[in-house]
């Protein structure tokens, strides 16, 4: 016979199997089969999956196309994470104070988000035109000589950056006016008495309560720049030269266009792995950070 507490478990197991069902489903399956498949040499469409061991991951890290595709992909996170967090915090400074036509201005911000990505990416693609565009027009009336934003090698990332950084700052400025308004005003003002100035403030007090918030959106940024691929695929299709081919367009490339699923298989995995690698440092960085404050 079962104990109480047996069946309190069985309960809460039962109670929580709906949810484990597409969980199951549609991640937990799926990244099995990704994982076998790495093992594999497989073209799509041939019945026969061929079991060939390390070989997929010994040729991913001796190809040189791997480790451009990793620096673009570093590169990409470090250029559209920094920007977002930091212009999305400035943003909600400045409109988190009361200011005429401050909703206004935060739902003109945040709408970029809420537009495909594709239609965003693909009216970028006319402002970035090396002719007639409007990013060279503006350039020309400065007197400076415009360039091919989305042709050269040295300014296209540049462009999806620039893209990237547009549609996603407003979604930070967001999350960031919610942790300002939250900020007790009992201790803002308690630093006014004691003579603390605006930077001394936004040092010592805001940004210490609203590091929860900077370090969720810095996880979640992260994961998103190696999962970017829709702007990418619009604007440069990975070129040129493969300047703008990060992991994931990578791993389209060889499953879509080489039909070599094995490889790509296993740049998935270690996309994977870098997103299970993060959260763990989120999880780790954020046990600290609770048991600092209290």
């Amino acid at each position: 016979m079962l104990k109480p507490a047996m069946v309190k478990e069985w309960k809460a197991l039962l109670f929580t199997l709906p949810a484990m069902i597409p969980l199951i489903v549609f991640w937990i399956i799926p990244l099995g089969t990704i994982f076998y498949l790495s093992f594999t040499d497989w073209d799509f469409m041939s019945p026969v999956k061929t079991f060939v061991g390390l070989d997929n991951y010994l040729y991913l890290f001796d190809n040189p196309a791997f480790y451009q595709s990793l620096g673009v992909t570093l590169l990409f996170c470090l250029g559209s994470v920094l920007p977002v967090m930091l212009g999305g915090l400035g943003l909600a400074l400045l409109l988190n104070r009361t200011l005429k036509g401050a909703a206004w201005y935060r739902t003109l911000m945040f709408s970029p988000w809420v537009t495909p990505t594709v239609a965003v990416s693909i009216v970028w693609s006319w402002i970035f035109e090396p002719k007639v565009g409007l990013a060279n027009t503006v350039l020309r009336w400065f007197g400076l000589e415009g360039v091919g934003w989305l042709q050269d090698t040295s300014w296209a990332l540049a462009g999806v950056l620039i893209v990237t950084i547009w549609k996603l700052i407003g979604w930070t400025m967001v999350f960031y006016i919610v942790a300002l308004q939250n900020v007790p005003r009992e201790l803002l003002q308690a630093g006014e008495l004691d003579g603390a100035g605006s930077w001394s403030k936004l040092r010592h007090i805001t940004l210490p309560l609203i590091s929860p918030t900077t370090l969720f959106l810095f996880i979640v940024q992260t994961i998103s720049a190696l999962q970017a691929y829709d702007q990418i695929n619009v604007l440069t299709q990975g070129g040129p030269a493969g300047s703008t081919r990060t992991l994931l367009y990578m791993y389209y490339q060889s499953a879509f266009e080489s039909f070599d699923i094995g490889e790509a298989s296993s740049v998935a995995v270690v996309l994977v792995l870098a997103c299970m690698l993060l959260s763990v440092i989120s999880f780790a960085v954020s046990r600290k950070t609770v048991h600092y404050s209290s």
